[in-house]
């Protein structure tokens, strides 16, 4: 695919990391604003990504994602890591569609996405596979930018598994800025098994389907979502996840413990329509979310 414009550790033993972060659902102490400070947002397919582009997607990553909880393959406490080979091997597979998003802010990377794009009964699927913002830039719809400037207007069928409630969220609104809640979960419960065995990503194809949305006796509490058995710490996505419960606005339940959500939806050509408008305001000069300031 080519790209929208031209580019201008101790290791975690889990093989199938793969985590997203993203904004708050509210604000809870004063971040960095970025409104007087220059951004930049750049578009890279697969194959334009370098070395020192995953370098640094894998120190955002250690630096900025989690820590292992009790039962992780780290020590309790301690940060997930990544490494550059690992990231390349589990975002970009060999032969595959790819993407690969970045978010610079003052000359510092502030976030980056990544995606695997293939094909499944005629619709092409766009899989979110890292969503990442640094910790210094949350709170500031940085996660909706990086999704807004991935999303392609060919993708029919997006998805995302993150144990983080906010990616999935980010995730919805870049589709169409629509209630989370009023998002139809029709489409993940009769096609979720045959989209994740078509994937190229080992992890995903692999994924066990968890929830009442599959299993009508699952008593887990969760509605969509897969048994990852990636027991990072839940603290902060738990909190987050209270935060969009008590506004009524979470379709996919409870987070057990080595589980991450799955949410997956097939676009609309009105949802289509409404985020290719989207990027049209982001990318207008003055009002350039992605370049400028307000995010």
């Amino acid at each position: 695919m080519a790209p929208k414009s031209s580019p201008s550790l101790r290791f975690s033993d889990f093989p199938d990391v793969k985590i997203f972060e993203a904004d708050e659902p509210r604000r809870k102490r004063r971040k960095a604003s970025t409104e007087t400070m220059a951004k930049l947002v750049s578009n890279f397919n697969g194959q334009q990504v370098t070395d020192d582009m995953l370098k640094d997607a894998a120190k955002l990553f250690s630096e900025n994602y989690g820590f292992w909880g009790n039962e992780g393959r780290g020590s309790p406490g301690s940060r997930v890591k990544m490494s550059a080979d690992r990231l390349r091997g589990q975002c970009l597979p060999e032969g595959s569609n790819n993407t690969y998003v970045s978010i610079h802010i003052d000359g510092v990377l502030a976030g980056n996405a990544f995606a695997c794009r293939w094909e499944h009964a005629n619709r092409r699927v766009c899989w979110i596979t890292q969503l990442v913002v640094h910790s210094h830039y949350r709170e500031q719809n940085l996660a909706t930018t990086l999704l807004l400037n991935l999303i392609d207007d060919d993708d029919d069928v997006l998805g995302i598994m993150s144990s983080h409630p906010a990616a999935c969220k980010a995730l919805a609104k870049a589709i169409g800025d629509i209630r989370f809640s009023d998002v139809s979960m029709d489409y993940a419960r009769d096609h979720a098994a045959d989209v994740l065995k078509a994937s190229p990503i080992t992890y995903v194809r692999e994924a066990q389907l968890c929830g009442r949305l599959f299993h009508s006796d699952d008593a887990s509490g969760m509605v969509s979502g897969v048994n990852s058995n990636f027991y990072v710490d839940h603290a902060e996505p738990l909190d987050a996840l209270a935060c969009f419960q008590e506004d009524g606005n979470w379709p996919l339940g409870e987070l057990p413990d080595g589980h991450e959500f799955l949410f997956l939806v097939e676009k609309s050509r009105r949802r289509r329509s409404r985020s290719a408008s989207a990027r049209r305001r982001y990318a207008a000069t003055g009002e350039n979310e992605a370049s400028l300031a307000t995010s």
